[in-house]
């Protein structure tokens, strides 16, 4: 008699622009995988019922088999307990939305709601590049900065699971403004959109680059291919976010005490333009005896790292029962 098959776990990603959806096994296996755009511009129940579509897509790729549940990483910020997601500036519209408990009347199935740094934290961990450590901090930095922390193995959520933005830790007190309305916010200094407005002074200032004749705004994207050109001011602009990265990774070597610090997210593509700075910073600005207890790396898993986290927590959750 052939062995019943372990139970599959579906994860959603709940983006702005894009939903995604992946088949899992509990040892992280992507058996299939959708994609379609959310047309967030419909509202919170046309979503809902795209997300329940296209869940019910991937599972039909594995007829018969067992579902074990649910897991979608949306932006926050999302109270995790409740499975409610409150007001996300990408998806118009979202006000205290109880989205698991909407799905799981659409699908019968358990859901899950994390937070989607938490959970591409928690996908590095277990399947990425913080595979068979205890402690590991995720860093992403994209159009924000957001962050997870795992301690002796276990995903901090905090009080409210809303513990970890990194991005809005002060690092430059009175410096520039954040988008959340505070100033010098690391997110203020190494975000994605502050590596194009730097870019832009310094090419107001005079400084020669490649960027010089570019038509409209400027992006973190061109940014980085002009250093990967060989543009001098646009790695100094980009050694100056890693800096500022790099200070804030200090901060939390010193607190929390990790082996290792992941950084993903669209900017991570800049590589060791961005990387190498924020090692030589972190190691400039932690206590001598932290100096050899980390170290700082790219994730492995781009895009995908929020689909394999709320996979993750789906075998997570229905395991601790």
């Amino acid at each position: 008699m052939a062995p019943t098959p372990s139970p599959l776990a579906v994860a959603v990603d709940l983006g702005g622009t894009h939903l995604r959806a992946a088949l899992f096994t509990a040892e992280g296996a992507m058996l299939s995988r959708t994609r379609v755009r959310t047309e967030a511009e419909r509202g919170p129940d046309a979503v809902i019922e795209r997300i329940a579509d296209v869940v019910r897509e991937v599972m039909g790729t594995a007829p018969g088999q067992a579902i074990m549940g649910v897991g979608v990483t949306a932006p926050g910020p999302v109270d995790e307990k409740r499975g409610v997601v409150a007001s996300p500036p990408n998806l118009p519209g979202w006000a205290d939305v109880p989205l698991a408990e909407r799905l799981q009347a659409l699908l019968g199935l358990p859901v899950f709601l994390g937070n989607d740094a938490n959970l591409a934290a928690l996908g590095e961990y277990r399947y990425g590049a913080g595979k068979g450590l205890d402690d590991i901090i995720y860093i992403t930095v994209s159009t924000g900065i957001g962050g997870g922390i795992i301690s002796n193995g276990r995903l901090l959520t905090g009080a409210h699971g809303m513990a970890a933005e990194i991005g809005h830790m002060p690092i430059v007190p009175d410096g520039p403004l954040c988008g959340c309305g505070q100033r010098g916010h690391l997110e203020a200094l190494a975000s994605g959109p502050n590596i194009a407005r730097e870019a832009e002074a310094a090419l107001k200032r005079g400084w020669p680059s490649l960027l010089a004749n570019h038509d409209g705004p400027l992006t973190a994207v061109e940014v980085v291919q002009a250093a990967q050109q060989g543009d001098a001011t646009a790695r100094h602009v980009l050694a100056r976010a890693g800096h500022y990265l790099g200070v804030g990774i200090a901060l939390l070597v010193h607190v929390f005490n990790p082996q290792r610090i992941i950084v993903g997210g669209g900017v991570s593509n800049a590589g060791d333009f961005l990387l190498e700075p924020a090692r030589q910073s972190a190691r400039d600005h932690v206590m001598k005896p932290y100096r050899d207890t980390f170290d700082i790396v790219p994730a492995a898993l781009g895009d995908d790292a929020g689909l394999y986290g709320a996979g993750a927590l789906v075998f997570d959750t229905c395991s601790a029962g």
